[in-house]
């Protein structure tokens, strides 16, 4: 089984996170001193990558690090960032990169706070039906027929890391959108006030597939970041009744990755 990129393994520390020293230079590029040995991260997830978090004489900026062999594709996200910027509110990336020693990818602070922040955490009751509402216009607004980027499910079973032999036969589409990928909670921000969505966050997944490939994943996520009982709000938000076969069908996709 593959570990998701947002899972319950994944987590925003607790305090400084040391910098590898291969990302040092990177970060000197925007302001940290040459030898910084720590800086406060959004969030280390399952993975093995880490999203520090720099502030600098240019402002606020986010660099997400991946050290050899962890499987996250920055570039590839740099680029889908780019595509989805025409149309919602999704980091603007200042400089991606990659060498022997890792990959990053730098981009500018966005407004709102991730909605696993422990004030949202707090406040299920108004963050849950927020992240509905927030997938529905996720779904709505990126155009699909311009979108050149492919989650369906023969892209991601070619790329399956696990046992997807019981996965060859999916249900029938119910509506072709352009996912977010990694639809799982903290991949959306919301506004400190109105606890409405803001922007959204870890693009490497964007592609075109049917809505239940993000809501069965944003659901789930639901259990592991505020317990369980809030998947109905969930869907009443989204504007969509319950669907178990496709729930179970694309929540085993994403178990085998990627």
């Amino acid at each position: 089984m593959s570990v998701p990129i947002s899972g319950p393994s994944s987590q925003v520390p607790d305090g400084p996170v040391p910098v590898p020293a291969a990302l040092r230079p990177v970060l000197a590029r925007w302001g940290a001193p040459p030898d910084v040995a720590a800086l406060p991260a959004a969030w280390v997830n399952a993975l093995g990558g880490t999203t520090f978090r720099l502030e600098g004489p240019q402002g606020t900026v986010f660099c997400k690090w991946a050290p050899p062999g962890v499987a996250l594709d920055l570039a590839g996200e740099a680029v889908k960032a780019g595509w989805a910027r025409r149309w919602l509110p999704v980091p603007e990336v200042l400089e991606a990169g990659a060498d022997g020693d890792g990959s990053w990818l730098v981009s500018a602070a966005l407004p709102g706070r991730s909605a696993v922040d422990p004030d949202w955490i707090a406040r299920p009751e108004v963050a849950v039906p927020s992240l509905g509402r927030a997938l529905r216009r996720w779904h709505d607004e990126l155009p699909v027929q311009e979108c050149p980027f492919d989650w369906s499910v023969p892209f991601r079973l070619e790329r399956a890391v696990g046992d997807a032999s019981a996965l060859r036969e999916p249900p029938a589409v119910d509506r072709v959108v352009v996912c977010h990928g990694d639809a799982c909670a903290p991949n959306t921000l919301l506004d400190d006030a109105t606890g409405q969505a803001v922007a959204w966050v870890d693009l490497s997944g964007v592609g075109r597939g049917d809505r239940w490939a993000d809501i069965a994943v944003a659901t789930m996520s639901l259990d592991w970041n505020y317990g369980p009982g809030w998947q109905e709000e969930f869907l009443r938000a989204y504007g969509v009744g319950p669907d178990p076969v496709r729930t179970a069908y694309y929540r085993a996709l994403w178990d085998v990755g990627p």
